[in-house]
């Protein structure tokens, strides 16, 4: 792949003066219905989206990716967010980072003229903020050609900060002087994104940092948990519900929710008196989310509950260890544990999390898990 010479920013009102993203249509072209589903027929995406009748989408969940091909010499990135950051992959290869690129036309120039492969992921989380993408435009003289082929194997990733990627791309666990989370923040090289690389999957990160199964970190917020918006396309609406395409059908669905249940101690004044009956809600909770999987997704798909070590308890474990145990007394076989510690995490990241580093060596003990499992893709 030849490198890109420039990267240039173009506003969104150049692009529809050049008819590019307008849902307007002349009498020589085709309706506004008919021109947006051309646009959303020409990228593919498996992330959880709300799509507007112009064609544009919007989303919040992290690491949600947009993919197209096209022919020529450049191509151009349509967005509006000025809350989140973005990484655009050409060919496989990440040529330019856009950080908050509010409403822009941002072009990669300079290519070798030919057919090539774009790829736009977003890297940080906005759970109070939804991003919007126009889709993919042409440089002079060229094409936006048919959208990829779906990957017939697909995983969704369900979780807190460790599966966001939160602070994962900082060397330092103070990050108030290297840009702060968001700037060291790649949902696309979190752990579950590098193992659906590793796997040729389709993926969903699906992952709110702070949240637990019933009680948020430090029994933040509550009355909310994670549960509050799963359901959800866009997380800043209440009431808001994902309605999953036919085309969604996840062989594995990964589940890592308990570091923010367990990690602090209960405060004078929470809903748990004690230990042992945030435990038992916990577990009751969980079969709970369990049963909503199943019933989603068909009892073919298998589902990995996930646990990390923690420092200062072995509840998560032992409380995940219990829920599998019983799934399996109950006549559900595709359940499985998957624990994950290994001495050469160095938790580097953001507020101790888990760095880049240490989300490499969390992909190989998934995929290690993974591999274990009767699997037909």
């Amino acid at each position: 792949m030849q490198t890109p010479r420039q990267l240039s920013r173009r506003t969104l009102v150049a692009a529809t003066a050049a008819g590019l993203v307008t849902a307007a249509a002349s009498p020589s072209q085709a309706s506004p219905s008919q021109a947006a589903r051309s646009r959303a027929a020409r990228f593919h995406t498996v992330g959880r989206v709300r799509r507007a009748a112009d064609g544009t989408v919007r989303y919040s969940w992290p690491g949600i990716s947009f993919e197209g091909r096209f022919r020529g010499t450049g191509v151009g990135v349509v967005l509006d967010d000025s809350d989140n950051d973005y990484d655009v992959q050409v060919d496989g290869t990440t040529v330019a980072t856009l950080v908050t690129p509010g409403r822009t036309v941002s072009w990669i120039d300079g290519l070798a003229d030919g057919g090539h492969r774009v790829r736009v992921v977003k890297r940080t989380e906005s759970p109070w903020a939804a991003g919007r993408f126009g889709g993919f435009v042409a440089a002079p003289g060229g094409t936006i050609l048919a959208r990829p082929q779906a990957r017939s194997r697909q995983i969704e990733f369900i979780g807190d900060s460790y599966t966001a990627g939160y602070g994962n791309a900082s060397d330092t666990q103070d990050c108030s002087g290297n840009g702060g989370v968001n700037r060291n923040s790649n949902a696309d090289l979190a752990f579950g994104a590098l193992t659906a690389r590793k796997l040729d999957a389709d993926h969903q990160i699906n992952a709110f940092s702070g949240r637990g199964m019933v009680r948020n970190y430090n029994g933040g917020e509550p009355g909310t948990d994670f549960r509050t918006y799963y359901d959800r396309a866009l997380l800043n609406i209440e009431g808001d519900v994902w309605r999953k395409p036919d085309s969604w059908r996840p062989q594995v669905v990964v589940v890592g929710l308990g570091i923010n249940d367990f990690s602090t101690p209960l405060n004078p004044g929470e809903h748990w008196s004690t230990t042992a009956e945030l435990v038992a809600a916990y577990e009751s909770a969980y079969h709970g989310f369990l049963d909503k999987l199943r019933a989603r997704y068909g009892p073919r798909t298998f589902l990995v509950v996930a646990a990390a070590r923690l420092w200062n308890t072995t509840a998560f474990a032992e409380a995940t260890l219990r829920v599998v145990e019983e799934r399996g007394r109950r006549g559900d076989g595709r359940v499985s544990h998957w624990y994950y510690d290994d001495p050469g995490l160095d938790h580097l990241g953001c507020d101790w999390h888990p760095s880049l580093h240490d989300h490499r060596i969390i992909s190989g003990l998934l995929e290690d898990h993974l591999s274990g499992l009767p699997l037909r893709w």
